[in-house]
């Protein structure tokens, strides 16, 4: 331990190095470019992780939608193209067929799939906007955020199917005034007034939901159009630990064998499993941490190699000083400290300062992102614990490199030193 605090020590440490500067250099900022590499790598990994965990938080992983359309196969004496009607009903028969299902819901639109959307009128101000007819279930598995005052729809609304609706922040800015507070005031739907409950703060929370839908009780929603018993789609959430690719399964099954459909009839139930898509781009994710990391140790690797063969050129060259230290008393452990010291040192420096410029370039990134919502990135960066095991794999390779001319400078002999031109 006295050995890393002589000045000596350092002092032929500095001036090995000062003796080989360009080379030297170009070996060190190899180094530095593979941990900035798996810095900067894995940092925009987890940028994107997070920006997807962002966009998807107010959602339930597990969940899926289901919907209706034509089917492809004859069956059961009906013919080709027949159109499915999902009926409310269908929604307890899944919840008991299917026991990996923790929350269904119908649901209705007006203007979302085709067609126009209701026309809103509110004073001198009108547009058309998609309706919504949802079930207070919904919030369980889409987390809706309400601006303050406001509040989403609940039971007592469904059951006394009143005339309530949530707007989106779109609908708002075009049917109010700036400093206009919309929360209780009457707005007409097709004719029909109804009253503002609240504001919703726009979130992706369906792959079709826009910053202008309106929400309003779903048995509102079938008394205002007559839907009778039809549901356009059902959402649903799976539990945290099941499997949601075979839920989705079994929904479609369960389906196809309720409206008689053929059992192999791949068009006539349509699905889309957001959870299975966000397990895919987790794993992708994930995969370029793992791939940040191979190119990461790769380059280190080689850069520490580089360093190996700088401290045997230095060796080379500083053959007669070695030579003369060992004439001197110097035992082959001190000879041998040094010369790993020099390549630990130099392995340290390299990593130090490729950490550093990695997570500079990550800040950038950082607030270049930070107020763009439209992509889902946010927040790069390294666990503090990967930064410090990628240092420590580097100290351990520069030591395990630092052997091979350590070992070649303790094989000198004096005398032989002594000889050296």
């Amino acid at each position: 331990m006295k050995f890393l605090f002589d000045k000596n020590t350092w002092q032929e440490i500095f001036g090995s190095i000062g003796k080989n500067k360009t080379r030297t250099i170009i070996t060190v900022i190899g180094v530095l470019w593979g941990i900035f590499i798996y810095i900067a790598l894995a940092g925009a990994s987890k940028g994107l992780d997070n920006g997807f965990e962002r966009n998807f938080e107010t959602v339930a992983k597990n969940s899926l939608f289901a919907w209706s359309q034509r089917t492809s196969i004859p069956y059961a004496g009906y013919k080709i193209g027949r159109s499915i009607a999902l009926k409310v009903g269908d929604a307890e028969t899944l919840r008991n067929t299917v026991p990996d299902i923790q929350y269904i819901a119908p649901v209705n639109t007006k203007g979302v799939f085709g067609g126009t959307g209701a026309q809103v009128v509110n004073n001198l101000k009108s547009n058309n906007y998609p309706i919504y007819g949802y079930y207070p279930e919904i919030a369980k598995m889409a987390t809706q955020k309400i601006f303050d005052n406001g509040r989403f729809i609940n039971e007592e609304d469904m059951d006394q199917q009143r005339k309530v609706v949530v707007i989106g922040e779109r609908t708002e800015q075009e049917l109010f005034e700036e400093d206009e507070d919309p929360i209780g005031q009457y707005i007409r739907i097709d004719g029909v007034y109804f009253k503002v409950i609240g504001v919703a703060k726009f979130s992706q929370t369906t792959p079709f939901g826009t910053d202008g839908d309106i929400i309003m009780p779903y048995a509102t929603f079938r008394k205002l159009y007559n839907t009778a018993d039809n549901a356009q789609y059902f959402t649903i959430a799976a539990y945290d630990d099941a499997d949601v690719v075979q839920v989705e399964k079994d929904v479609k099954r369960t389906l196809k064998r309720i409206h008689q459909v053929h059992p192999d009839d791949e068009r006539a139930i349509g699905s889309f499993n957001l959870g299975e898509a966000f397990a895919q781009i987790t794993g992708f994710a994930k995969g370029i941490t793992f791939l940040s990391l191979i190119v990461g140790l790769a380059t280190i690797l080689a850069g520490v190699i580089g360093i190996g063969n700088i401290l045997l050129i230095s060796v080379k060259e500083r053959t007669k000083e070695l030579g003369i230290r060992r004439a001197l008393g110097a035992t082959p452990g001190e000879v041998r400290s040094l010369i790993i010291l020099e390549s630990v040192f130099l392995t340290l420096v390299a990593g130090i300062i490729g950490i550093i410029l990695g997570a500079g370039v990550l800040n950038l990134i950082n607030n270049m992102t930070k107020d763009n919502s439209d992509f889902p990135y946010t927040n790069p960066t390294v666990p503090i614990p990967l930064v410090i095991g990628a240092l420590l794999i580097m100290v351990i390779l520069g030591t395990l490199i630092g052997l091979i001319p350590a070992q070649r400078a303790v094989s000198i002999k004096p005398i032989d030193a002594l000889r050296e031109e």
